[in-house]
Order: structure tokens, then sequence, then C-alpha cells
């Protein structure tokens, strides 16, 4: 069999980010995802190599003019076909072009209408532009990551577009596409990375309520305060984590550290938190990363090497788990998650824009002649 989504078909009007990686979840499980790109004016060879941008795997792109009424009448046609659309643009964007929720689900009543934008489909902010860190910035999630008396850290842009935004929306589409089948209704499906950002925030919110978290950054047991739940550096200029956060954890990194034995300060005694990360950074530089690694390694003290993304199908771990494959020469991250039964695959390598027109088009039941006559009117690559 194929992926758990095998079967459902969506129609993805190409943007950038979020909404990419959002298809390449779906596609991965098995959804067929048309990718509907902006039309170049000429098609890419047949035999064209494997595009750069890995978001884009595992899925066929047609090139269309949705300028042109017939490109805006063809992908609506395809829409009539599928079971999900993704659009990332801003709000109002999609409603110009005569591809909005309301001309897509007059078309097909159960189609699930999947939006990525940063701010929402309304409120102040929602026609403004913005990237991750200003999300993440706004929904609190910014403001906590950092150390003491630095500016907060931006954390790549993986909380805002990927954890709060793409994620959660192909999540959101799962779900819909569910209850669609009850209901045989289709719905819009507005993913915010504002929103997204915050709730991944939960339990960080929960935490504060209950007097458990600081309000003064690095001085809590997640963000760096805590001895015992920190990064430290190596005797070769590495780095080496931590995360012994049970006291039967702790008591285990305790003895790997060598220090069994010796009158301690309780594990939780912030008042002394700054004094045992002093003692545990000295005691991380007599060793290299790797050997560090080798003296945790059968433990349960909960640490691990610091890897470096291209270094990281390297350990065996992930190699024996096969965390990163090769396709088409190039090493990434395997589909995720796992399924006992539907495995869910990287059926195609990223391709140039535009390189399946033909080809998807027959299979969406587009006649040949239509095809040629959207060609030369320049409605489709």
């Amino acid at each position: 069999m194929g992926g758990p989504l095998e079967g459902v078909r969506v129609v993805e009007l190409a943007g950038i980010g979020p909404g990419p990686y959002t298809c390449m979840l779906l596609a991965d499980l098995g959804a067929e995802v048309v990718r509907i790109d902006r039309a170049t004016g000429s098609r890419p060879a047949p035999d064209a190599g494997p595009h750069w941008d890995l978001l884009v795997r595992s899925r066929r792109s047609v090139g269309v003019d949705l300028k042109s009424p017939d490109g805006v009448e063809l992908v609506l046609d395809l829409v009539a076909r599928a079971d999900a659309l993704v659009e990332g643009w801003r709000p109002g964007v999609a409603e110009r072009l005569g591809l909005g929720p309301d001309d897509c689900l007059a078309r097909n009543p159960r189609l699930v209408y999947g939006r990525m934008t940063g701010w929402g489909q309304d409120g102040p902010l929602a026609l403004r532009a913005g990237h991750d860190i200003d999300y993440i910035a706004l929904s609190g999630a910014l403001w906590s990551i950092g150390r003491a008396g630095e500016p907060p850290v931006p954390p790549l842009n993986l909380v805002g577009d990927f954890g709060g935004g793409g994620m959660l929306l192909a999540f959101g589409i799962a779900a819909a596409l569910v209850e669609a089948q009850r209901s045989g209704q289709g719905q819009v499906v507005d993913a915010a990375m504002v929103d997204g950002a915050a709730s991944l925030m939960t339990m960080t919110h929960a935490m504060h309520h209950l007097g458990m978290w600081n309000d003064d950054r690095a001085a809590n047991m997640l963000d760096t305060g805590a001895p015992y739940y920190e990064v430290y550096e190596t005797a070769d200029g590495k780095w080496f984590a931590i995360g012994a956060i049970e006291p039967q954890f702790y008591a285990e990194l305790v003895s790997v550290l060598g220090l069994q034995g010796e009158k301690l300060p309780a594990q939780n005694d912030r008042s002394q938190w700054g004094a045992m990360k002093e003692r545990f950074a000295a005691i991380f530089r007599t060793r290299t990363r790797d050997e560090w690694a080798a003296a945790f390694e059968g433990t349960d003290a909960c640490g691990a090497p610091v890897l470096s993304p291209w270094e990281a199908h390297e350990h065996p771990h992930n190699a024996v788990r096969e965390t990163f494959v090769e396709v088409a020469g190039v090493r990434q991250p395997a589909p995720v998650p796992r399924f006992s039964r539907t495995a869910a695959s990287i059926s195609l390598p990223p391709s140039p824009s535009g390189l399946h027109a033909d080809e998807v088009l027959g299979d969406w039941g587009v006649d040949e002649e239509r095809i040629a006559s959207l060609r030369k009117s320049g409605a489709i690559d």
C-alpha cells in the first residue's frame, strides 16, 4: 500500500516556506498533491534534473498563468476533482484571482480549503508583511528564548514557519478531511503562524500559572537557567547537551561527571544553579565531545552530542532508524511520522516548475485538445 493519505487529492497554489512544507508532509504520506506554479512561458526539458528545493519533493508541478481567465478556470476544474486545496498568500489575494473559498467551495462543496498566513485572515495585522521572527515575537515565544542579559535568540524559523505554521496546517487539513467524510461538507482551515506559535507555548503558560516559571530569561528549568538542562563546550571546541530533569536522571548525570559521593546542593536549589553550571562547564571542558558521548552511552543521564545538520546522519541511532535518506543524490530528512502498515515515502525528487503539465492534466481528466489550447493561449507552460 501507499501512505495513509493515498487516494487524497490536493491542489497546492504554490507559495514559500510553511505552505510548501504542509504539502510536502501530505505528499510524503501518500496524498497526490499537484503544485500550481507560476507560468514562466517556457517548459522545462523532460529530462530536467532534480530541483534544489527539498520542500517541493513528492509532487508534480503545472505552470499556470493565474492572471488568465483560462488558467483560473483550469484550476477550478482541478479543484472540482480535489479533496483539499492549500494557499499561502496574503488575505484577499486568492479572492481577487477568483480562487477564494467561496469560488472553490461552489465548485466542490466537500473541499477542505487550507489557508496559511502569518497573522491570520483577520485582525489589525492581517494585511501586513511579516516573517517567522515577527510572528513568534508577537506570540510570546521569542521572549523566552535566549541567555540572561542578552537579546532573545531566533530559533531559526522552526517555531513560526514550520512548527506553528506548516505542521499545524497539515494537521488541520487532515482533521478536516476526516470530518468531511462524516458530514459531506468542506470548510476553511485558517492556520496563522502567530496562533500556532502561541499554541506551542501552552506548557510554558501552565508553568507560569503554577509559579514554576520566572519572568527573567535563562532563569528557568528549560531556558538554560538550570545546570542540568544546558549545552556545554567540550575540549575540542564542540558542544554537548544535557537534559537530566528527573531526580533519577540527575543522579546518573552526577555519576557520569564523577561527582557521586560529594556533598552537592539540592538539584533545584536555584541559588546554587550558577555555581553548579560553572562546575559542570569546567568538567565538560576536560574531554572532547565524542569522548563525552562515549561516557554517556548506556546511561539515562540524558546527554547527547550536539551534531551539525550535515553530520547528524552519521550517528548510529539515526543511521539505524534511517532518519535521513538519500534521493537523487541528495541527503535529506526522511518522511515523518512512521506508520506500521502504510509507510510514507518520498515519491519524487524536487522538480522544476511546470515539468508535469501534460501528465498531470491528463490524469485529472483534462483532454489533449484542451491542453493544447491552454498552452497555445499561454494559460499553461
